[in-house]
């Protein structure tokens, strides 16, 4: 059920992969429209918003460009079918599983030479892949068993449950079902309810601060014959949170499922202050105030310009730091930064900036999907600049890390996520 392109990258008549399968045999028959409209369907099943008018476009696209080079092919479907950003990586993915080189010799010769033993490290899926690899096999029917399988009773007790499986995938991993069910789970989620006392005071009834307006006030109304004293005490408000999110090609589908948890957070509390960055900084707070999840964040995708392109933190941290840090980080604000720290040219400004944005806020909050990564050290320059200058270092890549997040935001005190232990391990290495 795969089309395919020959070996000099040009494209191949579609193969027929079995009997009742859909695809062609013969060049010229008339079956690639056949399968552009069924690759049109994987799509859509995949989570891109595609329909019958994008499959006769895409129809229409090929004839026009002629049959081409491979590169050509996946430009025109590419513009045909890809409508947002964020969509890309699972159009890729698609593509390169649906429209896969044949080299049926080649394969021939694989079967019959005899293996070695593979022993490498198996490779990371690519983002988007499992939805992929759900949306091509939607339509086989399953094989039945020959012979039933015993029914075997297992104690269940001590495995673990789906949605704790759940908690701990990774986003880029998860299905189109799975990301859905994760939506879901970030809504349910423990906000955090973390306070700082103002400037303001408001009435209390118990000592040890002496309100003396209110007691000279009250006193007035008996013409100074009793004068009891009033009390007063601080006002709490739960601070300003600032999120500076990172949209580059390597953060996207992270930062996309985070936007999710954030818009959750901004129904809940106030003064909550949203910006996106690739190559520029884009201010998308009001996009977030939005009620409906869907259309906040199809708002940020209308704003900004640069999704899942290049990336330039240096730049647009002295952007934020030049025009919005008076503005927004002030009442002991919070920061989170997301980001996973590569930035390949203009470290010492990048220090610099980063120095200056630790100094105006309260707290700052580095969240970075790398230290999914067992293994992980502060190799990378950009990395290695911007630790020295964050309070805590967390990962962004699950449910759990989310949950993990939420609880740290409530405590002062968050220990568990020292920066400096990524730094003394750089230094003994």
């Amino acid at each position: 059920m795969v089309a395919g392109f020959s070996e000099d990258g040009m494209i191949a008549p579609p193969v027929q992969a079995g009997a009742g399968g859909f695809g062609a045999g013969r060049p010229g028959d008339g079956r690639l429209a056949d399968n552009l409209v069924y690759f049109s369907r994987v799509l859509r099943r995949a989570g891109l918003k595609t329909g019958p008018a994008a499959a006769a476009d895409a129809i229409a696209a090929v004839d026009a460009i002629g049959i081409g080079s491979r590169e050509e092919f996946h430009a025109a479907l590419s513009a045909v079918f890809v409508k947002r950003h964020e969509d890309q990586p699972v159009f890729d993915e698609a593509f390169r599983l649906f429209w896969r080189s044949r080299d049926l010799v080649g394969k021939m010769i694989a079967m019959m030479s005899p293996k070695a033993a593979d022993n490498r490290e198996r490779e990371k899926q690519k983002a988007g892949a499992t939805r992929v690899s759900e949306a091509l096999t939607a339509d086989q029917p399953e094989t039945p068993n020959r012979k039933k399988p015993p029914e075997i009773e297992v104690d269940s007790r001590f495995t673990t449950s789906a949605g704790e499986i759940l908690k701990r995938m990774d986003f880029a991993q998860m299905s189109a079902a799975e990301l859905a069910e994760a939506r879901r789970e970030l809504v349910k989620l423990a906000l955090p309810l973390d306070k700082v006392a103002t400037r303001r005071f408001r009435s209390f009834n118990h000592p040890p601060r002496i309100d003396p307006r209110a007691t000279m006030r009250q006193a007035m109304k008996s013409g100074g014959d009793l004068i009891l004293p009033r009390f007063r005490e601080r006002k709490t408000a739960p601070p300003p949170l600032v999120v500076l999110a990172d949209i580059s090609g390597s953060m996207s589908q992270y930062t996309r499922i985070f936007l999710h948890f954030l818009h959750a957070l901004t129904e809940k509390r106030t003064r909550v202050h949203t910006f996106l960055f690739g190559t520029r900084l884009t201010n998308v707070t009001r996009q977030m105030r939005r009620r409906d999840p869907d259309e906040a964040l199809a708002g940020c995708t209308d704003a900004v310009r640069d999704w899942s392109g290049g990336t330039r933190i240096g730049a647009t941290l002295a952007e934020f730091n030049r025009l919005w840090s008076r503005r927004v980080l002030g009442q002991g604000a919070v920061v989170l930064l997301i980001t996973d720290g590569l930035e390949r040219e203009g470290v010492e400004e990048l220090a610099q900036e980063m120095d200056r944005l630790h100094r105006s806020c309260r707290r700052l909050i580095w969240l970075n999907p790398l230290l999914r990564f067992d293994g992980f050290e502060a190799r990378a320059r950009g990395v290695r600049a911007m630790l020295p200058h964050v309070d805590e270092f967390r990962a962004v890549h699950n449910l759990q890390s989310l949950a993990d997040l939420a609880i740290a935001l409530s405590d002062d005190h968050t220990k568990t996520a020292d920066p400096r232990r990524y730094l003394n391990m750089r230094r003994v290495a």
